[in-house]
């Protein structure tokens, strides 16, 4: 089959994207993991799929990881994903909405940024019970679409991210669907840096939306921080991260804010 599609980065985190709007594409496992395939294929984190609405979004989203598996959200390839569909009719939209596994987000274009309405964050657990010997830092956990781990290290820039990202992705306390692992770094009080191991790509990506979500909001948890918060990501872009705390442990109104850029289109023998 020849597949036309897209391919889309935001800050980094980059995307194979196709509109099957009328569900005429039939990705298998395989098929996906091939497209991702940074040597024998396009090339990417993870896989965007346009469908239609099921519950009165404007569409509905499909994200894949580059091993095939299909995950419930991905905050950068929200973005992406807002972009790429705000440009789909003759004319522009200045707002979109979409069905996640998530929930439905909104994607708001601000010029060449994107601003994602996330869903709420929950199961949120600070200095959880899971030592990771080579890391030396506390883990917190929290949900913001997808599981992820939040830890603050001194020296992020010397990190073994793929060691570390890999020993929490794979800890028994995350058994049996694993975890993404964040490692982030203060640099000011209300701005902060973040290095990522995802699991589905297994190692480390430039960016990864919902972690720094995740990061932004621990980080409140820990020093109060105001919103939005900054973060640095190893892609070398800024995002802001915007929230309302609510209570205790209780967070609403997260944003998401950064660039998202159409790279090329092309066609590809599958």
């Amino acid at each position: 089959m020849l597949l036309h599609f897209y391919k889309m980065n935001g800050a980094g985190n980059d995307f194979v994207v196709i509109d099957n709007r009328d569900l005429s594409i039939q990705l298998d496992k395989a098929d996906i993991e091939a497209l991702c395939d940074r040597h024998r294929g396009v090339g990417a984190d993870g896989l965007l799929a346009v469908e239609p609405a099921e519950d009165g979004a404007d569409y509905k989203f499909r994200y894949y990881n580059a091993d095939g598996g299909e995950a419930e959200m991905c905050g950068n390839g929200a973005r992406c994903f807002g972009k790429f569909t705000a440009n789909l009719d003759e004319e522009p939209k200045e707002s979109v909405s979409f069905e996640t596994i998530a929930g439905t987000l909104t994607a708001e274009i601000l010029g060449d940024n994107v601003r994602i309405a996330m869903s709420d964050p929950f199961d949120l657990e600070m200095n959880a019970n899971c030592q990771i010997e080579s890391l030396g830092a506390d883990v917190h956990i929290i949900n913001t679409g997808v599981p992820h781990t939040v830890s603050f290290v001194d020296d992020l820039e010397n990190l073994d991210v793929l060691k570390n990202g890999a020993a929490v992705r794979y800890h028994e306390r995350f058994s049996p669907n694993g975890t993404n692992a964040n490692f982030a770094k203060v640099l000011a009080n209300d701005h902060i840096a973040i290095r990522t191991y995802e699991r589905g790509v297994e190692g480390e990506t430039l960016a990864c939306g919902t972690g720094m979500c995740a990061a932004a909001i621990i980080h409140n948890l820990l020093t109060d921080a105001p919103s939005p918060v900054k973060v640095d990501v190893a892609g070398g872009d800024t995002l802001e991260i915007g929230f309302e705390r609510t209570g205790e442990n209780s967070f609403k109104n997260v944003t998401l804010c950064g660039p998202a850029d159409l790279v090329f289109e092309g066609d590809i023998l599958i």
